[in-house]
């Protein structure tokens, strides 16, 4: 694995735990020599994350749409910034640039992030590792409602395990990297539920 996808933050959080596991996972990254790909800002989560790669000689590469750089939150100090048209753009290209995806606490943003990379790897679209890092229980509750949702029969529980999760960023690295991707079945399920109904 030569580089992750690292989803977090515009904020801080309220807890400084949040900072502080950022520049955990980024220090066992560079020690592992794994590359940073993420939103391209200097702000929040994502700040401490980048400016911690930097700062231990690793590799930062953000992706941002123009819009938000002109409002001065883009990284300017990156070892590669890609400016690019819109959201959808971006996100394209940081899937593109990764090997695996990490989601760190965040808002909104990072749970569409999120889970549209969970649903490509439902779908077979890509065969990367899709992780969460659960600091200080800050995911425990989309945990649970994943298993809702399995236990509701929206969901196979092979495919609420695409969603990895761990405490320890190191932990949560050796799951990635060890990550055996299975064939999807999503689409022949639905197929087969399809006939069912004829």
């Amino acid at each position: 694995m030569k580089s992750l996808c690292v989803y977090c933050g515009s904020s801080f959080g309220a807890k400084p735990v949040y900072a502080d596991a950022a520049r955990t996972l980024a220090g066992e990254m560079v020690r592992q020599d794994i590359a940073l790909v993420y939103g391209g800002g200097n702000v929040g989560l994502m700040g401490v994350i980048a400016n911690e790669v930097l700062r231990l000689g690793g590799t930062a590469t953000g992706v941002i749409p123009q819009a938000l750089l002109d409002k001065e939150v883009g990284h300017t100090q990156l070892t590669h910034l890609h400016v690019v048209k819109d959201m959808h753009e971006r996100k394209a290209m940081m899937a593109e640039l990764s090997d695996g995806f990490i989601a760190m606490p965040g808002g909104i943003g990072t749970l569409e992030e999120l889970f549209e990379v969970l649903t490509w790897s439902q779908l077979g679209f890509h065969e990367k590792p899709v992780g969460v890092l659960n600091v200080d229980g800050f995911y425990d509750g989309l945990i649970a409602f994943l298993q809702n949702q399995v236990a509701q029969g929206f969901v196979k529980a092979n495919q609420a395990a695409l969603m990895m999760h761990e405490k320890s960023a190191s932990e949560l690295l050796h799951r990635l990297q060890t990550f055996i991707p299975q064939p999807s079945t999503k689409v022949l399920d639905a197929l087969a539920a399809k006939t069912l109904l004829l």
